[in-house]
């Protein structure tokens, strides 16, 4: 048996448990810590039992527990290399100095320092923030790359290119028992590798974020809307429904829509605007539809 439980989805943090009858793998850690276990315990599951877990990419809806939950689980995590990169470049930012305030402190330093004149020049890289190499310490780091498969436990995975503005974000692909279950929110349309991944799964964790008439006249800023509308940006309700309706195979028991917007969303309409594409084909009608929510863990879907 297979279980997937969404512990939380959305703007606010994502974080996705896939469990077999051995392996029990963390998907994102956009929660503090504390409430992630929280979540985690609330669905029966025990956090110490966790084996891994795995970086979808580096925004902070999905990192913020990152660091604090591995070490206080003590277990690996595993990242594509440039996301790595990038959450430790987010995890360190360089502070910044205005012209004026570096001449100020030059003036205020000896015209002959000890070392000579070049050692008023500023240290540069993070040799010069030993901070820097202290702060993204984790138990244990683990790199895969888009399109190869590896394993944690008796769990198969497979690792697929999604479009977001983010270093190099990933969807995944899990299987253990025979049972295939697959994740891929966070994108802002559904080229052919995603659908590809999509077919022959038993449960689909997709994203519904948002309802395009709420999003255009929503208090977002005009640039933040589209961004949000980009091809690197986030799924509408009406993409994911063309997706169910023309290019799904109808092979899963449940849909989840997963990362809907709070502001320019509304739960039943992802859930009517999907259930109605479903209904266009009969074959579709065995897919459950199922809403991820934001600020409490889902019910498990066993399979």
């Amino acid at each position: 048996m297979m279980r997937m439980t969404v512990l939380a989805s959305g703007s606010k943090g994502n974080s996705t448990l896939i469990a077999s009858s051995r392996t029990r793998i963390l998907v994102d850690a956009g929660l503090s810590c504390r409430e992630l276990c929280k979540r985690i315990r609330s669905t029966g599951e025990d956090p110490e039992a966790i084996d891994a877990l795995l970086i979808t990419h580096e925004h902070q809806d999905h990192v913020s527990g990152l660091e604090v939950l591995a070490r206080k689980l003590n277990i690996p995590v595993y990242f594509t290399r440039p996301t790595h990169a990038a959450w430790v470049r987010w995890m360190t930012p360089r502070p910044r100095t205005s012209y004026a305030e570096w001449l100020a402190a030059r003036a205020a330093a000896s015209p002959f320092p000890e070392g000579g004149a070049d050692s008023e020049a500023p240290e540069t890289g993070d040799e010069a923030r030993p901070e820097a190499k202290e702060i993204c310490q984790l138990p244990a780091i683990e790199y895969f790359t888009s399109g190869n498969s590896f394993s944690i436990g008796d769990i198969d995975i497979r690792p697929f290119t999604i479009p977001h503005d983010a270093a190099d974000p990933v969807g995944f692909v899990f299987e253990a028992e025979g049972i295939r279950m697959a994740i891929a929110t966070d994108l802002g349309y559904l080229p052919p590798n995603v659908k590809m991944a999509f077919q022959g799964c038993n449960v689909l964790m997709i994203e519904s974020n948002h309802d395009l008439e709420m999003l255009r006249d929503g208090p977002y800023p005009w640039s933040l809307k589209q961004r949000v509308m980009s091809r690197v940006g986030h799924l509408s309700n009406q993409a994911a429904a063309d997706f169910l309706g023309n290019g799904y195979d109808g092979n899963a028991s449940h849909v989840v829509l997963a990362h809907l917007s709070e502001k320019n969303n509304l739960p039943e309409l992802a859930r009517v605007t999907a259930e109605s594409a479903l209904r266009e084909r009969m074959s579709l009608l065995s897919s459950t539809i199922v809403l991820a929510e934001q600020d409490r863990a889902s019910e498990a879907i066993c399979y």
